[in-house]
């Protein structure tokens, strides 16, 4: 998919239309839970003892064909950033 480098779009800021400049923005890789969480604890709980591998032994890998784009956008009045709501596409360029 092909994007504009320069958009016009609100600007939350401003309260405004004005002209924003796009950038791409890689999106981070999940992590794992914190060792302490509440998941965390309960996961520990059922994977404990003899045999004790519960529902979170295997879990059913779901690898997606496309990944999400991150656009940030960046107003040219006041400088200021805002996010764009992430959207799948195999392939992405800014024009």
């Amino acid at each position: 998919m092909k994007f504009p480098k320069k958009i016009r779009t609100y600007c939350p800021k401003c309260r405004k239309h004005t002209q924003h400049t796009v950038k791409l923005v890689k999106k981070r890789a999940r992590g794992s839970a914190h060792p302490i969480s509440k998941s965390a604890r309960q996961k520990g709980r059922l994977k404990r003892g003899y045999g004790g591998h519960g529902k979170f032994s295997k879990p059913a890998v779901s690898k997606k064909p496309t990944q999400k784009v991150d656009l940030r956008l960046q107003c040219e009045t006041c400088k200021k950033m805002h996010t764009k709501k992430g959207f799948r596409v195999k392939k992405f360029e800014l024009v």
